[in-house]
C-alpha cells in the first residue's frame, strides 16, 4: 500500500499563491477603499460597536495601522465615534448606513470580478471548487476542528 497522504506545505504553498493570486485579480482598479479598509469597515458591521484596539487585534494590524484605517474611514462618513459606556476615557467604533453601502458594494464588485474569473471553467474546476469551500471556509475562520461539514451544495 503506497502512502498517499498529501504533502501539506506543497498544498499550502500552492494554496497561498492561489488565493493571494486571486485577491489580486479580484481588487477592482476603481474601487475607492482598500482591501484593508473594507475589511475592517466589514468587521465594524459584523462585531460592533468595538474598540479601535479590539477591531485592531481582530484584524491582526497595529495599533498605528488601524489608527490611519479608522481615520480614514471616519473622514468618508462610513464610521462613527461614541463614548464607551464601561469608560468615559475610551470610544467604540460603529458603522454608519453609507458604511454599510460601502461593505456591500465592495463584496458585490469583489463577487462580480471572482464570477468573471470563474465563468469559463469547465464544470468539474467549478464542481471541485465548490466542493472545497466549506474546509476553505473553515481554515479562514481559523477553525482547525477536524470535524467533517457537510452541506447541502
Amino acid at each position: 500500500m503506497t502512502d498517499r497522504t498529501p504533502d501539506r506545505t506543497e498544498i499550502a504553498a500552492r494554496l497561498a499563491a492561489a488565493v493571494g493570486r486571486i485577491n489580486r485579480r479580484a481588487r477592482s482598479d476603481a474601487a475607492s477603499l482598500g482591501y484593508g479598509i473594507v475589511s475592517a469597515l466589514a468587521t465594524v458591521q459584523r462585531e460592533g460597536p468595538l474598540r479601535p484596539g479590539d477591531l485592531s487585534r481582530i484584524e491582526v494590524v497595529t495599533k498605528p495601522t488601524m489608527t490611519r484605517i479608522l481615520t480614514e474611514l471616519e473622514q468618508r462618513g462610513l464610521i462613527e465615534r461614541e463614548a464607551d459606556p464601561s469608560d468615559g476615557r475610551a470610544f467604540m467604533v460603529s458603522i454608519t448606513p453609507a458604511g454599510v453601502e460601502a461593505v456591500e458594494r465592495a463584496r458585490s464588485d469583489r463577487t462580480g470580478i471572482v464570477a468573471e474569473l470563474i465563468a469559463d471553467l469547465p464544470t468539474a474546476d467549478v464542481q471541485a471548487i465548490a466542493g472545497a469551500l466549506d474546509a476553505l471556509e473553515r481554515v479562514a475562520q481559523g477553525d482547525r476542528s477536524q470535524e467533517v461539514h457537510t452541506s447541502g451544495r
